[in-house]
């Protein structure tokens, strides 16, 4: 896809999957039949939508990352990677990291993708509407969301009104993936000034929104999972991966 990068955060520590972390970075942690790791899976479905222009924001145990994936030929891909500032942490630290060292161009539409999401959803359905809309940015949605813990309504004075199991969302929730332009990305350069942190989706989305920039939500019925927890990550079925990324090993 011309012109389109993808950007994947991978550098952090993945504390809510210790002990697991202490041994593997935790977007190289083994899944499927096959115990392929979870980056392998993204970077296979940013290459079938034909994003292969790729740049890791890379930290903890980054070696794991780059002897594994190298310069990403063996996945007909190019892979860049940079090594986060501890000076400036968070999310869109890492991204305005790579910015201010030039490695990322502010021409570019940029693919942002949480390294411990999976998902099957088409990218080029997905930048094509970030494009339609000539958006500064645009978040990945999902309708239906369930949440993992039962939801009470309480009364004032503490009894139960009302309390259900499970319930699904009715708004529709991040799945971690975004689209950013050029005025975005500098747009976050400026926030980042003078902080020690900087989070994408709790700090510069909203702050775009706020300034009356053109922010889009992208809603889609794909498959999407978050393997950022230990919970997560032992309920993940390997046949399931395997139905369901069937197509990435074709």
């Amino acid at each position: 896809m011309d012109n389109v990068r993808g950007i994947v955060l991978c550098g952090g520590p993945g504390t809510r999957l210790r002990p697991i972390t202490y041994y593997f970075q935790k977007a190289m942690i083994p899944i499927g039949r096959m115990q392929k790791p979870l980056l392998e899976y993204v970077v296979r479905l940013l290459r079938f939508y034909g994003i292969k222009d790729l740049t890791f924001l890379v930290d903890y145990k980054a070696e794991q990352i780059i002897n594994y994936f190298d310069n990403g030929s063996r996945f007909n891909v190019n892979i860049t990677y940079v090594y986060d500032d501890p000076a400036l942490k968070g999310t869109a630290g890492s991204i305005v990291n790579a910015y201010r060292r030039r490695v990322l161009n502010a021409e570019d539409a940029l693919l942002i993708y949480y390294g411990d999401i999976l998902t099957n959803m088409n990218m080029r359905d997905f930048i094509g509407f970030h494009r339609e809309k000539k958006a500064t940015a645009t978040v990945a949605l999902s309708s239906g969301f369930t949440v993992r813990v039962g939801v009470a309504e309480l009364d004032s004075d503490g009894k139960i009104r009302h309390f259900e199991e499970k319930p699904k969302i009715e708004k529709p929730v991040s799945i971690a993936i975004a689209a950013l332009n050029g005025e975005a990305l500098m747009e976050a350069d400026r926030l980042a000034s003078g902080r020690k942190e900087l989070d994408l989706m709790g700090d510069v989305i909203p702050h775009l929104i706020k300034s009356g920039r053109g922010v889009y939500g992208y809603i889609t019925d794909a498959f999407w999972y978050d393997v950022g927890s230990t919970e997560a990550y032992e309920k993940l079925s390997p046949e399931l991966i395997d139905k369901i990324f069937s197509f990435l090993y074709e």
